[in-house]
């Protein structure tokens, strides 16, 4: 499939009239909706087949869903949050170099060989920090799970830089270690 989707590319100039990277710079500031408006767009106002369409709006969306995009966008109209996911996120580089960062749309994972913590911005105010402690007991700070299932064992709610303390930086320390 790989082949036939760079094959698709390398023709794209002769069969469209412009290149992948200048279709992806006129539907830069489009702002579709739905895959099939970009399609439909490129279609109609540039005589694209569908195909060609298809695959143009396919990886121009791919190039806006970067890791860093996927965060930015987490955290629209919960800036005040930044600081505290940015010490969170420095703090577990420090665990070592086996540590994946992977942001999703609404989260970020970290992984190792399995995901041991999990952040995600609840609301403009709070973090909500998942941990994978299978045999830790819940206390008032380390509650249960919570709207993360069985994605993590227990939710650590954070509204402060200040709660990334020595007491959580162990809780994430601990899961990192059991997440071998």
């Amino acid at each position: 499939m790989e082949k036939a989707l760079q094959t698709m590319i390398n023709n794209m100039p002769e069969k469209t009239g412009k290149s992948l990277e200048q279709w992806k710079f006129i539907l830069k500031d489009k702002a579709f909706t739905k895959h099939s408006e970009g399609v439909n767009y490129l279609k109609s106002e540039h005589g694209i087949t569908h195909g060609f369409a298809n695959t143009i709006v396919t990886l121009s969306k791919e190039e806006h869903n970067s890791a860093d995009d996927l965060v930015f966008n987490q955290y629209k109209g919960k800036e005040a949050l930044v600081p505290i996911y940015e010490k969170l996120i420095s703090v577990l580089k420090t665990f070592g170099d086996d540590v994946n960062i992977t942001p999703k749309k609404t989260s970020v994972s970290l992984i190792r060989k399995r995901q041991f913590v999990l952040i995600k911005p609840a609301t403009k105010t709070r973090i909500d920090l998942g941990l994978k402690l299978p045999n830790e007991p819940t206390t008032e700070r380390l509650g249960n799970s919570g709207p993360f299932g069985t994605m993590c064992t227990h939710r650590v709610q954070i509204t402060s830089i200040e709660e990334v303390d020595d007491e959580l930086i162990c809780w994430m320390k601990a899961a990192f270690e059991l997440a071998v």
